[in-house]
């Protein structure tokens, strides 16, 4: 099974052992606890079902790549990608954690094992990143309405428990570049479906159906971590621009601006003055 394969079903086996909430997205994993915060979770879930019942391509878990039309030339440049990613894999370790950067992560993750480099976030400043990178840079922006781009590197065994992204107005796209063998063992769970990455191939979901990640290898497994916008109908599509527009202004994502900035200094100031020097 690859990225490009039609997603395996599970065996009634399997679903007995996934928890309730695969097939909700509605789940939290940090609920509300006031009136105000239950009531803002309610308007959430609703808003996110509208968004469902615009979306241009439906709603399944798992999208067909043939829905868009730019992945064939980012499958076709995919080695450009791996290059740089081989590069900025020497500095693997000096890498923030994704909790350092996105404290939320902290909920699913309290290790080292889920390595992150961004190069592109809603209100960062990825520009030292991004500078070491500039085919990666080129291939995004072949991908309309890109919001979020990063090098995700999970470390050997490492298990990403079950979750679910933030909104459902962006679509997430994993790109396959580094895939340890047996490939098998490295998967990902979205809802009832199973899938593979394979190296060189999209895989498109939306993430805000329960899923999780294991990787039962003795390599890193590396994808290129890409969220763009949905593709939704009039007038979703306006509401949802506008307000992926205005995210910069959410707290977390303050906080996720200073603490991107601060460790791209801490990467890259020392060697920078010892390059001058």
């Amino acid at each position: 099974m690859t990225a490009t394969d039609a997603p395996a079903p599970l065996s009634d086996h399997a679903l007995g052992k996934l928890p309730l909430a695969a097939y909700d997205r509605t789940h939290k994993l940090k609920p509300a606890t006031t009136t105000l915060g239950r009531l803002m979770d309610k308007l959430t879930d609703w808003i996110e079902d509208l968004v469902a019942r615009f979306s241009i391509h439906g709603d399944p878990p798992v999208y067909s790549n043939a829905h868009f039309p730019w992945v064939d030339a980012v499958e076709a440049d995919w080695w450009k990608v791996r290059v740089e990613l081989d590069a900025v894999m020497h500095f693997r370790d000096s890498m923030p954690s994704f909790q350092d950067i996105v404290k939320e992560v902290g909920l699913i993750q309290n290790d080292n094992d889920w390595k992150t480099f961004f190069l592109r976030g809603v209100g960062m400043d990825c520009r030292e990143n991004a500078r070491r990178c500039p085919e990666t840079m080129k291939l995004l922006d072949r991908i309309p309405g890109v919001t979020t781009a990063f090098f995700s590197i999970l470390s050997p065994h490492k298990h990403i428990p079950h979750h679910r992204g933030p909104w459902a107005g962006v679509l997430r796209l994993h790109v396959g570049l580094l895939v340890p063998e047996p490939r098998e063992k490295v998967r990902i769970r979205i809802a009832n479906q199973i899938c593979h990455w394979q190296e060189g191939k999209c895989l498109i979901f939306d993430d805000t159906w329960n899923h999780e990640v294991w990787n039962d290898t003795e390599g890193y497994r590396v994808v290129l971590f890409i969220d763009f916008e949905r593709p939704l109908r009039p007038p979703l599509s306006w509401i949802n621009h506008l307000l992926l527009n205005l995210a910069p202004l959410a707290p977390f994502l303050r906080e996720a601006k200073g603490k991107q900035k601060a460790w791209e200094k801490k990467m890259w100031g020392g060697r920078q003055q010892a390059a001058g020097s």
